[in-house]
């Protein structure tokens, strides 16, 4: 399973989230750096847009491991929370077009 990981204990604030993933992920130079942008690249994962790194086979699914979870719940809930939410998003958005869910969020 294809999996990409993020420091939860670097990440204290929206910017430097946005700087981890778009590293972590690949996104494109013109990523916009808010959820909106996050939520489009990482709707794309089965096609070849290159919006990320990634791109999954039918049934494949992305993890998302967290490192340091407890960490960013301390320095940054909302984040975590607003990242569990997107991703139950996209999932649905996957689910929507008949296909498997592409994002599992894993919390260390």
């Amino acid at each position: 399973m294809p999996s990409v990981r993020l420091d939860g204990a670097r990440i204290t604030d929206w910017p430097s989230f946005h700087v981890a993933c778009q590293i972590a992920f690949g996104f494109p130079d013109y990523y916009g750096r808010n959820m909106d942008a996050w939520v489009d690249c990482l709707s794309y994962l089965r096609d070849d847009e290159g919006m990320t790194r990634f791109q999954l086979k039918a049934n494949e699914t992305l993890q998302i491991e967290v490192l340091h979870a407890d960490q960013l719940k301390v320095q940054a809930p909302e984040i975590l929370e607003e990242v569990a939410f997107c991703i139950g998003g996209i999932n649905e958005r996957y689910e929507d077009y008949g296909e498997r869910p592409a994002l599992e969020l894993v919390l260390r």
